[in-house]
């Protein structure tokens, strides 16, 4: 069985995501979708929160599986007996870091990464500026799956009251 991970934090998946996980998911038998806990940074999202919206937009893939994770990368491909790593990269920026993670991820452990290039539509596309612009009143509809446009904004509804009170 081929098998593949795509991580990240996906707080909260885009559009973007969905494009690299669907292309993965085509590639591979099973594609996990690794979600990055990282307890130094509060996300918008809890992770349970996380999981759940993405299996609800992945759920048409079948073969795609969603898991948190603490710790090294390769040590959750170790574990499930992953040899791939897919990221997508928008930009030569993101190669220049991606490079460097790729090889320390081959040097720990021989997991390969594959690089996909991301579809121009969502080039310029991460979660920070979803959020960010949602913030602002920003139409983003056209970024994020419906279901996580629905929670995104019960989310800053919440987070708006909450500053107000």
């Amino acid at each position: 069985m081929r098998r593949a991970v795509c991580p990240g934090s996906f707080d909260p998946i885009t559009n973007g995501h969905l494009d690299i996980i669907a292309r993965a998911s085509r590639l591979y038998d099973e594609v996990y979708v690794a979600v990055m806990i990282n307890k130094a940074k509060k996300g918008l999202f809890e992770i349970d929160e996380r999981i759940e919206l993405i299996r609800e937009v992945t759920a048409e893939y079948g073969n795609v599986r969603v898991e948190a994770f603490h710790g090294l990368l390769v040590d959750f491909c170790k574990q499930r007996d992953i040899p791939a790593i897919v990221k997508g990269l928008r930009a030569v920026s993101d190669f220049d870091y991606e490079l460097q993670m790729a090889q320390m991820n081959n040097g720990l452990s021989g997991v390969e990464t594959l690089f996909v290039p991301t579809n121009p539509t969502y080039s310029f596309l991460s979660s920070s500026l979803v959020k960010e612009v949602a913030a602002w009143g920003g139409d983003v509809s056209h970024l994020v799956p419906a279901a996580v446009l629905a929670r995104l904004g019960e989310r800053l509804r919440r987070a708006g009251s909450t500053d107000r009170d």
